[in-house]
C-alpha cells in the first residue's frame, strides 16, 4: 500500500510539473527558447523537439545556416527528422545541445533537397547502421526499384541489343546516394509505433512537380504535433491527411514553405490552419519566411511558438499506462 500511495505521488507531480512546463512554454514561446530542467528530471523518457539546425535563433554556440533539422524524443524514441544543410554543421550544432546522434531510433529523412539531406553523411559517420526513413521514388537518391516490366519489350531484337539479354530479373534495384546506408522506403502513409506516425504525399506545385515528402506525426493527448520539411505538396494538404489519424491538431513544426508566396498565398494559408482546421499552436521555422512570421503571429497570438535555432519545445506525453 505505502508503495502503491509513493507511486502515486510521483505520477501526480510528474504530471503537476509538465503541467507547469507546458505552461511556461506557451507563455513565454514567442520569445526565447524553453527547456524545463524540472519536467526532464521527472519525465523519462523525454517529449520534447529540439531545433539543431536553421538560419534563425537565439543559441551562440550554434551555426546558422539555411536548411532543417531536429530532434525528436517521445514515447521513448529519439528520432531525427531531416539532417541540414551541411555535415560540420550539424555536428557543431548537436554538440553544442549535447546530443549524441550515435543514439538514434531512427532517422526520417522529409524529402530530398539538400537542405535537408546535407548532413546525412555524418549521422552514417557515428551511427551507420540506423533505421532511415525515405521517400521511395523512381531512381531517386536514396534508392529505389521497379519491376522489370516498367519498359516495352521487343522480343525480335538479337539477344546482344536486348536489355539483360532478353531476360531481366522480376525487380530492377536502384543505387542511392548512400551505399550501405539502411534505408526503409516509403510511398504510403505509415505507422512506426501506435502513436508516431508518416504522412507521405507528393507536390503538384511548380518547380517541385512529382516530389515526395514525409511529415511526422505523433498523437498526443492534447491532439497531433506535425512536424514538416519544407510542406512542398502544401502545409494545408499535409494537415488534412493527418487529420485522418485525429483530427484534433495541437502543434505544427516544421518548414511551411510560404518564403517566397505572396501576402495573398499566405493570408489563405493562415485562415485555413486557423479557422478551418483549428490548429492550437504553430512553431514555424525554416522556409516559412518572415512575411509568414508575421503573419503567425498575428493570427496565432499566444499561440505562436518561438522555434529558432536551439529551441527545446516541449510535448505533451500520453499518460502512463495504469499498474
Amino acid at each position: 500500500m505505502g508503495q502503491f500511495t509513493h507511486r502515486k505521488a510521483q505520477e501526480m507531480t510528474a504530471k503537476y510539473c509538465r503541467f507547469l512546463c507546458y505552461a511556461a512554454l506557451l507563455i513565454v514561446g514567442g520569445n526565447s527558447p524553453v527547456a524545463c530542467a524540472a519536467s526532464r528530471a521527472v519525465d523519462s523518457p523525454k517529449s520534447q523537439i529540439t531545433v539543431l539546425y536553421d538560419a534563425f535563433g537565439q543559441t551562440p554556440a550554434m551555426q546558422q545556416d539555411w536548411g532543417y533539422a531536429a530532434l525528436i524524443e517521445y514515447g521513448g524514441k529519439r528520432i531525427l527528422f531531416d539532417t541540414g544543410n551541411n555535415p560540420d554543421i550539424l555536428a557543431q550544432n548537436a554538440k553544442a545541445k549535447g546530443i549524441d546522434l550515435s543514439k538514434l531510433d531512427f532517422v526520417v529523412m522529409s524529402h530530398r533537397h539538400g537542405d535537408h539531406m546535407g548532413g546525412l553523411g555524418y549521422v552514417l559517420s557515428v551511427n551507420p547502421k540506423v533505421p532511415i526513413y525515405a521517400p521511395k521514388e523512381g531512381f531517386g537518391v536514396y534508392g529505389a526499384d521497379l519491376p522489370s516490366t516498367f519498359y516495352r519489350k521487343d522480343p525480335s531484337l538479337a539477344p546482344e541489343q536486348r536489355y539483360y539479354n532478353g531476360t531481366p530479373p522480376d525487380v530492377l534495384r536502384f543505387g542511392s546516394a548512400w551505399p550501405g546506408a539502411n534505408f526503409r522506403l516509403v510511398d504510403k502513409n505509415t505507422d512506426i509505433t501506435p502513436e508516431i506516425h508518416l504522412v507521405t504525399l507528393v507536390s503538384d506545385k511548380p518547380g517541385t512537380l512529382e516530389l515526395r515528402e514525409l511529415s511526422l506525426v505523433i498523437n498526443t493527448p492534447e491532439g497531433l504535433v506535425v512536424v514538416v520539411g519544407c510542406s512542398h505538396p502544401g502545409i494545408d494538404k499535409i494537415v488534412e491527411s493527418a487529420t485522418a489519424i485525429n483530427p484534433r491538431i495541437h502543434l505544427i513544426a516544421g518548414g511551411f514553405h510560404l518564403v517566397v508566396a505572396p501576402d495573398s498565398d499566405i493570408e489563405k494559408i493562415v485562415t485555413v490552419l486557423h479557422d478551418q482546421y483549428k490548429v492550437e499552436y504553430v512553431a514555424p521555422g525554416h522556409c516559412t519566411g518572415e512575411p509568414a512570421f508575421s503573419a503567425l503571429k498575428r493570427a496565432f497570438g499566444d499561440h505562436y511558438v518561438y522555434a529558432g535555432l536551439g529551441t527545446t519545445l516541449t510535448i505533451t506525453p500520453r499518460p502512463a499506462k495504469p499498474y
